[in-house]
């Protein structure tokens, strides 16, 4: 091992180190790992920035705006109002949801197909008396599976196409991961429409129904105003005329919280009561209490025509995670109010602008009714409530479609480079008025730009140094006298894995050398190899972190940490088990 392999491979383990760490943004640290590559002399000067123009990078961006489009276009309210009227029982409608969001997830990003269908998912649920974690983990799942049928799926595939196109001069085409992807995609979706469902805990979430902001668990706070006839009042007094949907958590008085309440004590003007309760029953109490809400932006009003309010979840990516309300000034930096959080540990009695955001939380934010979506984005988090995604905004369906169509096919028959093919569709779209320039810049997820940018000559360094090719070494010194299908199927285990801990795309810019060299050094074709990777990469079905929908479903479906893997393991084995059969039928091995 010389000196620029064992600077890469110090560098990328601690790269992944804060990776599963995460404390700091994953864009963050593949930033400061490149960094440290240019300065280690690992990355040369002139090549440290050349992944922002790499084909991959491109391709995604181009991919999230039109993925926007669809979202504002009637074609996902075309889709809404055809399942909903349908006459089947809730279990299939909701199976039905698992398969359209498989194929949805197909021909767009990922949460953004999931984010669609979440709301009509609970609703589902809901109108027939189940839990929505009975169905949203089998929805985030679909989603993961669904993005292995197409090269624009996830951005895995599109990595692993243009690491093809760098090394052997031809990338993957669209329609190339079909056969593998559809394969282990239709019986992942079997598996979980039969067997799946039932294996996942049921939890009493955040999720909201048909009616917006219908939460449960809200953790929040109102306050005694100097005109309230509350004022003098015993505690049990306010709690007894409130009903058995208030839990008193705690109560704060001239800063301090005061501890071992009692009912007898009396309540004054300014005292602040930290309560659990839902928003029906919050609503009735600062009503009849003539309680007001703190943080609101009228005294006593939750929303009205020019105040809005929106239930988000926090995302790995938000600018929120990590942070509180505080921390972040949201209300003097953003103009949005903290209203309430749901699922709160009620054990800790810190005041609703002190407590941290973790991924997968529910937040009730209030704000302007026309500026809140905007703000919603710019915070990294995504609308849990179905009013928010702008469905029916009367914009045609078939435009955004034949565009995308004539992308489609221009890429497939070798017409167009992907990458050109992609950005062409978008920039039309925004040309004819589908999506103004502002909404196209915000429908890029810039963190994954920033971390595939900054990783990709990271990763160039660790094939260049001689680095993968060790590594490759040291796995067939191992594993070398075992048939391929057992190295595919090393490489597969150790990619899903990784990306259960990492970002799905760190994952594929990572693996993709060693399986590229592991595959010279046996004389077999790489592209086995780098099709597993492919796989390996989108299947994270064991963590809340492993990818954005698992976290978006993690607070509306009540999941904890240690939920996912109830499902997600026997679904990893069954990908495995299917995955590796089909890539050695449909690739020649030699």
């Amino acid at each position: 091992m010389d000196s620029d392999q064992a600077a890469i491979f110090i560098i990328i383990s601690i790269a992944f180190a804060f990776f599963i760490w995460g404390r700091w943004r994953y864009d963050l640290v593949a930033m400061m790992a490149l960094l440290t590559s240019v300065i280690a002399g690992v990355v040369p000067w002139s090549q440290a920035f050349s992944g922002f123009a790499h084909p991959a990078v491109i391709t995604v961006a181009a991919v999230l705006i039109i993925s926007r489009c669809f979202l504002e276009s009637d074609l996902i309210e075309f889709i809404f109002r055809h399942i909903s009227k349908s006459n089947r029982s809730v279990n299939s409608q909701a199976l039905s949801l698992t398969g359209l969001v498989a194929l949805l997830s197909g021909f767009m990003n990922n949460v953004g197909a999931l984010a669609l269908l979440m709301p009509l998912s609970i609703r589902i649920s809901r109108s027939g008396g189940s839990s929505p974690s009975l169905y949203l983990m089998t929805l985030a799942f679909g989603s993961l599976l669904g993005g292995l049928i197409t090269l624009i799926g996830t951005p895995p595939n599109i990595i692993i196409s243009t690491f093809r196109a760098d090394n052997l001069g031809q990338p993957f085409t669209m329609f190339d991961f079909t056969p593998v992807g559809l394969g282990v995609a239709f019986v992942g979706l079997v598996f979980i429409s039969l067997i799946g469902w039932r294996l996942t805990p049921i939890r009493q979430g955040q999720a909201s129904g048909e009616e917006e902001f219908e939460v449960e668990n809200y953790y929040t706070e109102v306050r005694i105003p100097q005109t309230s006839m509350t004022s003098g009042k015993s505690i049990h007094e306010l709690l007894s005329a409130a009903g058995s949907d208030i839990q008193l958590l705690g109560l704060w008085r001239e800063q301090q919280c005061l501890p071992d309440l009692n009912g007898s004590e009396a309540l004054l003007p300014d005292d602040i009561l930290i309560i659990k309760t839902n928003v029906d029953a919050l609503d009735k109490l600062l009503k009849s209490a003539n309680l007001e809400l703190v943080g609101s932006k009228e005294a006593g009003a939750i929303q009205s025509e020019r105040i809005g309010l929106m239930e988000v979840v926090v995302m790995n990516s938000s600018l929120l995670a990590g942070k509180s309300a505080n921390s972040i000034c949201m209300r003097r930096h953003y103009g949005v109010n903290l209203i309430a959080v749901a699922g709160h540990d009620s054990k800790s009695l810190k005041r609703l602008s002190q407590i941290i955001f973790h991924p997968g939380d529910v937040l009730l934010l209030q704000g302007s009714a026309d500026s809140l979506p905007g703000i919603v984005e710019l915070l990294g988090c995504l609308p849990l409530a179905e009013r928010s995604l702008k469905l029916g905004q009367a914009k045609n369906m078939i435009l955004p479609l034949v565009i995308f169509a004539l992308a489609i096919i221009g890429s497939a028959l070798g017409l167009l480079p992907v990458e050109v093919a992609f950005v062409g569709a978008a920039t039309v779209m925004v040309l004819i008025g589908i999506l103004t320039l502002q909404e196209a810049y915000e429908s890029i997820d810039w963190s994954i730009i920033i971390l595939l940018g900054a990783m990709i000559p990271v990763s160039q360094a660790l094939e260049s140094s001689g680095g993968a090719e060790l590594l490759a070494g040291n796995l067939l010194q191992v594993f070398g006298q075992f048939p391929a299908a057992v190295i595919l199927t090393v490489l597969l285990v150790w990619t899903m894995v990784l990306t259960n801990v990492v970002n799905n795309a760190a994952a594929a810019v990572l693996m993709a050398p060693i399986a590229y060299d592991t595959a010279l050094v046996i004389g077999a074709s790489p592209d086995h190899f780098l099709m597993t990777i492919a796989i390996g990469a989108s299947c994270a079905f064991l963590t809340p972190i492993g990818h954005q929908s698992n976290t978006l479903v993690m607070g509306p479906g009540g999941y904890k940490f240690g939920d996912y893997w109830h499902m997600g393991l026997p679904l990893s084995i069954i990908v495995t088990a299917v995955a590796i059969p089909l890539i050695l039928w449909f690739w020649p091995l030699f």
